[in-house]
């Protein structure tokens, strides 16, 4: 599809040290577009080791390619990991696009990983993020070394289907599916106040979720992040067509995803309930659940060393050089 088109940043994010530095969002360390079809790009923001081990990083809803954890940078070099944060289409500069399904997205990501070289990798979703990991574990088990769900929304329909408030998205699929890009081209104007009074807004929505999470969201350097992210969004026509691939059915079954699957949950999660981490380990044939007691929504996402730690962990399992069996010794006479 042709080499994608990459730019190099300044990484200087600032910091809080008293030196009169103001508290910024992460600067990727590389910025880039990938040609996934004629006329179709998705953006990505690179972050971490340059030479590490490749992780894709798939945004929430809503989101772009700089939600990522503030400390993603210096722990991931530490941990050897290459973080590639990628756009779904209708965000940020990714184009838009009208899937069919959830699974439609992991054929732009091997577009993607192709173009970038990429032969094994590491999946991570966050939130909405979580149905596109899954996707592009079941579609390229044999180059996904490890998938990672923080808070990871689960299917509505079909056999897998969570008993949540969320199975109320299949009762309105039908208006989602009208007016999925009209109700993300308007949350523009969102984005536009999002620089002017991101904060207060934030503020306001840590309010109402409570918990844990609201200590996260109001962090200066969280909050830093999740202005900034959602400044440079775009339309955010991507929240428009995830909710109405999430209430429609995903195009695979959770029994059928071979790569292992770590799932983070927060058990005082507000926005994705608990239920749904705990019913997709259950289902999926190779996962480990790593619950959060007290913690909400962002409780993996925020515990970024413990994230990447898990999936180092995995990571060294599933491409360790087998041990040879060991020669039988003749027994002496």
């Amino acid at each position: 599809m042709g080499k994608a088109a990459e730019k190099k940043t300044d990484s200087d994010s600032g910091d809080d040290t008293g030196h009169g530095t103001a508290i910024t969002a992460p600067v990727p360390r590389a910025l880039g577009e990938c040609v996934v079809a004629p006329g179709r790009v998705l953006g990505w923001a690179e972050f971490g080791h340059p030479d590490g081990d490749p992780l894709l990083w798939f945004h929430g809803t809503p989101g772009a390619r700089t939600q990522i954890p503030p400390a993603v940078d210096e722990v991931a070099l530490q941990r050897g990991f290459r973080i590639i944060a990628v756009e779904r289409p209708g965000t940020g500069v990714s184009t838009d696009h009208n899937y069919e399904r959830v699974i439609d997205f992991a054929a732009d990501i091997e577009a993607l990983v192709d173009d970038l070289g990429l032969e094994r990798f590491g999946v991570v979703g966050l939130s909405g993020g979580g149905p596109y990991t899954l996707a592009v574990a079941h579609e390229m088990p044999d180059r996904v070394v490890v998938a990672c769900l923080l808070g990871g929304i689960g299917p509505t329909r079909g056999p897998d289907a969570v008993w949540s408030y969320t199975r109320l998205l299949r009762f309105f699929a039908p208006a989602f599916e009208v007016l999925r890009s009209p109700v993300g081209s308007a949350l523009v104007h969102v984005v536009n106040a999002a620089e002017q009074y991101g904060e207060q807004a934030l503020a306001v929505f840590a309010r109402l979720i409570g918990g844990s999470d609201r200590e996260i969201l109001t962090e200066p350097h969280f909050s830093a992040m999740f202005i900034a992210d959602m400044v440079n969004a775009g339309e955010l026509r991507a929240v428009g067509h995830d909710i109405a691939l999430f209430s429609r059915h995903w195009g695979f079954l959770l029994e059928d995803v071979r790569p292992p699957v770590v799932v983070w949950q927060g058990l005082a999660d507000n926005i994705v309930p608990q239920s749904h981490g705990h019913h997709q380990a259950a289902r999926l044939p190779d996962a480990q659940l790593r619950v959060r007691p007290g913690e909400g929504h962002f409780a993996g996402f925020s515990d970024v060393t413990a994230v990447l730690d898990s999936i180092r962990e995995v990571w060294a399992f599933h491409t360790a050089e087998p041990v040879p069996a060991p020669t039988p010794r003749k027994r002496s006479r």
